[in-house]
């Protein structure tokens, strides 16, 4: 957080530079970027957001459970759930019961799924390669090696916690 000391008081400025918070920009970027290509899926095909990340994952990662596609898309568990039930209401994927434990149902594309991951995924890989058009190579192999850093170190950090935040910002 980029904060800074007031002049007038001891007390913290609460005023943070969002153009340079790395949080704020990687959720505008985030929001820039789906926004653009999920008007194509919309259109075209008919599938949200949830529901195209639900079929890019099970399409590399087939037999996860919900709860693992949920993991992988870092997407909430009820948002997760209701795409689920949308994609198996359109008979793009199949649910089955994992026969180690029956509790745990695993999730696969259809032969329909298929169908549309293959016409889906070279719009997807098109709007990629326009994005990153002008980077260079050793660009493109530094933008995968910082995100897959920020990655890590987000899940290392996990969510903020009350008791991890400043003393003058706490709420005890």
């Amino acid at each position: 957080m980029q904060a800074a000391n007031s002049s007038s008081d001891s007390s913290v400025d609460t005023a943070i530079d969002l153009e340079g918070f790395l949080p704020y920009r990687l959720s505008v970027l985030s929001n820039m970027v789906s926004s653009a290509i999920a008007g194509a899926y919309s259109e075209r095909f008919g599938l949200t957001i949830p529901e195209w990340r639900i079929i890019a994952v099970l399409g590399r990662f087939p037999g996860l459970s919900a709860r693992e596609v949920a993991d992988k898309t870092a997407m909430d568990k009820v948002a997760v759930s209701r795409a689920v039930s949308r994609l198996r209401g359109a008979q793009l994927l199949h649910h089955a019961t994992a026969p180690q434990d029956r509790r745990r149902s695993i999730l696969s594309l259809s032969e329909k799924g298929r169908a549309l991951l293959g016409q889906v995924a070279p719009l997807a890989l098109d709007y990629e390669a326009r994005l990153l058009d002008g980077f260079s190579v050793a660009d493109r192999q530094r933008l995968a090696v910082a995100l897959l850093k920020l990655q890590e170190r987000a899940r290392e950090i996990g969510p903020l916690q009350e008791s991890q935040a400043p003393s003058s910002v706490r709420t005890e």
